[in-house]
């Protein structure tokens, strides 16, 4: 029976680690064994990451809205209340987004909320 010789193999699949870890820091950049070690970390904190993110980015949403909404005289709480008593169906990142980019349009949302609550 004929020898396997699986260097070809091994070359492939280091070579595959070292592209994916360029450009991290030190050895982890350069060297097989602890570029295995911190891409494997990286990876695990990538998939972390991609969860947190949402997380992040609706809590600075909320801060957002809360921050434009107080300039009218009304709460965070009170303000999603006067959107769902009015019928106003806009998610909090389309309404961050109009309160930092068009004053004018969120202050008539705002009001149109305002009238809703009584």
């Amino acid at each position: 029976m004929a020898r396997v010789k699986r260097g070809t193999t091994t070359h492939a699949r280091h070579k595959k680690v070292l592209k994916q870890s360029r450009g991290f820091y030190g050895r982890s950049g350069t060297t097989y064994r602890a570029a295995l070690e911190r891409l494997e970390k990286s990876l695990q904190y990538a998939y972390r990451d991609r969860r947190t993110k949402k997380r992040d980015f609706r809590a600075l949403w909320i801060q957002r809205i809360n921050a434009a909404v107080r300039e009218h005289g009304l709460t965070y709480s009170r303000f999603m209340d006067g959107l769902k008593k009015a019928g106003i169906e806009m998610d909090r990142k389309v309404l961050a987004a109009l309160a930092y980019d068009d004053a004018e349009s969120f202050a008539e949302v705002v009001r149109r909320a305002q009238a809703a609550l009584g």
